[in-house]
C-alpha cells in the first residue's frame, strides 16, 4: 500500500484508453480477475479446482449491481482488469450489461510491474483475483486473497466507509 501505479495506458472497453496516473483525481476501485468466458463455451481443464479462479462474472455482476453503493461510500468510479483482450472484454460488458469499463492487461505489464501474483492453467497466464482501492494513482488499500467472491462488494463498500477520503487527496491513517 502507499505504491503508485505504473505509468501506463491500458486499452478499455469505453472505446479510450486509460493512462492510470491519471484515471481519477478522487477514488477509485479496480478490481482484478482471472477471466470471464463466454455462455455455452467449454470452461479451461481444471479451473473449478483452482482457489479463487471460479466467480469472474459473478464479481463483475456483483460490482454492477452494488455500484450506487459503493459511490455513495466514496468510490468515485469502478474498473475491472484483466489479461483478456478489449474484444473478448467488449462482449462480456455488453453481455452483463456493466456501467464501468474493463481494462485490457493482454501483455502483462500492469501485472509485471506492480508483480502481481499470477497463475497459469492451460497455456494461459492469468491474474490472481485481488481488489485495489486508490487515492488517484496510489494504493490504499489491498483486497488479496478474494476467495470467494460472495460478499466480497460489501467488504470494500465497508471499508470505503470506514476509512473516509478527505478532499486534500489524503486517505487518513
Amino acid at each position: 500500500m502507499g505504491m503508485q501505479l505504473p505509468n501506463i495506458t491500458l486499452p478499455s472497453t469505453s472505446g479510450d484508453s486509460v493512462f492510470l496516473p491519471e484515471h481519477s483525481l478522487g477514488r477509485w476501485v479496480l478490481f482484478i480477475y482471472p477471466r470471464t468466458s463466454v455462455p455455452g463455451e467449454a470452461g479451461l481443464e481444471g479451473w473449478e479446482n483452482i482457489p479463487g479462479a471460479k466467480g469472474c462474472t459473478a464479481e463483475a455482476c456483483s460490482f454492477r449491481d452494488h455500484i450506487a453503493e459503493l459511490k455513495q461510500a466514496g468510490a468515485e468510479k469502478v474498473a475491472g482488469l484483466s489479461v483478456q483482450n478489449t474484444g473478448f472484454q467488449q462482449e462480456a460488458a455488453e453481455r452483463l450489461h456493466l456501467p464501468y469499463p474493463l481494462l485490457s492487461d493482454e501483455d502483462h505489464r500492469f501485472a509485471d510491474a506492480l508483480q502481481l501474483p499470477m497463475f497459469e492453467v492451460s497455456g494461459y497466464k492469468l491474474l490472481q483475483r485481488m481488489t485495489l482501492i486508490l487515492d488517484g494513482p496510489v494504493i490504499a488499500r489491498v483486497f488479496f486473497p478474494v476467495d470467494p467472491v460472495e460478499g466480497h462488494v460489501e467488504h470494500v463498500r465497508h471499508w470505503l466507509q470506514s476509512n473516509p477520503h478527505d478532499s486534500a487527496g489524503i486517505s487518513p491513517s
